[in-house]
């Protein structure tokens, strides 16, 4: 049914979209603290930073916040003009172009200090229990790990109260959701977590504009271009060292 509507609404937006001519642009971004929030101020960084940089161009970006099925399936039925915080993959650069990333996230990989192993790799996780989230992509062939059990859950703070509880051995996530969380759901209990010194892949943020908008060669092209000058003159970092300062840490 939902479908059928995205649909309806993407014929529609189809003929609005022929004769575009206006200087704003509408995008979504899913719910996920601190990235993107309506409760946090400039609805969280990857906004902020969206809009520090189209204020250099000649677009207004408009910034809705919604669960992330249907943000994608909004953005690539053309319901929607583009998707605020987005992942690259090759499927979604199908109907979607991508800007260049103007945001990269850290994964990490959490242990409890109780457990006195010493993991460097992520094959010397064999034979642990690591709590992931559902659908989630992580970058990472787990299945290449020797015996290696994934513990799926939907939302990152039931893994970590499964770390505390001992249901498993590792969680992954990302470094400033895990951050959030652990601050306002076990300030009393970070302590007791542990980062394991390990490299992983990282995740970059894009704007992605549907390919089925007339314009958003142009719109990209400009806001690369806005990018390229915020990151030379210091001021997309200034935004990002600000919120981490704020976030905290977790060692």
């Amino acid at each position: 049914m939902l479908r059928s509507i995205f649909l309806l609404l993407a014929m529609v937006a189809g003929g609005i979209n022929a004769a575009y001519a206006g200087d704003t642009v509408s995008l979504m971004a899913n719910t996920s603290p601190p990235y993107a929030d309506k409760k946090l101020p400039e609805q969280g960084l990857a906004p902020e930073l969206v809009k520090l940089v189209f204020a250099r161009t000649g677009y207004t970006p408009e910034i809705a916040i919604e669960n992330w099925s249907r943000a994608v399936e909004g953005a690539e039925l053309g319901v929607y003009e583009g998707l605020a915080a987005a992942w690259y993959s090759d499927q979604r650069n199908e109907t979607l172009m991508f800007s260049e990333p103007y945001l990269r996230s850290e994964l990490i990989i959490l242990k409890l200090r109780s457990n006195q192993g010493n993991y460097r790799t992520l094959e010397q996780l064999a034979g642990g229990r690591l709590g992931v989230r559902v659908d989630y992509a992580y970058g990472i062939d787990f299945g290449a790990i020797e015996r290696l059990q994934l513990v799926e859950e939907n939302h990152l703070i039931q893994n970590l109260l499964n770390l505390l509880n001992g249901s498993v051995d590792f969680v992954i996530g990302d470094r400033r959701t895990i951050v959030v969380q652990l601050h306002e759901y076990l300030a009393g209990e970070i302590n007791k977590f542990e980062v394991l010194k390990m490299d992983l892949p990282g995740v970059e943020r894009h704007v992605a504009i549907s390919r089925s908008l007339a314009g958003h060669e142009k719109i990209i092209e400009d806001f690369n271009r806005a990018l390229a000058a915020a990151r030379q003159d210091g001021s997309l970092d200034a935004v990002i060292n600000k919120w981490d300062e704020q976030l905290g840490k977790v060692d």
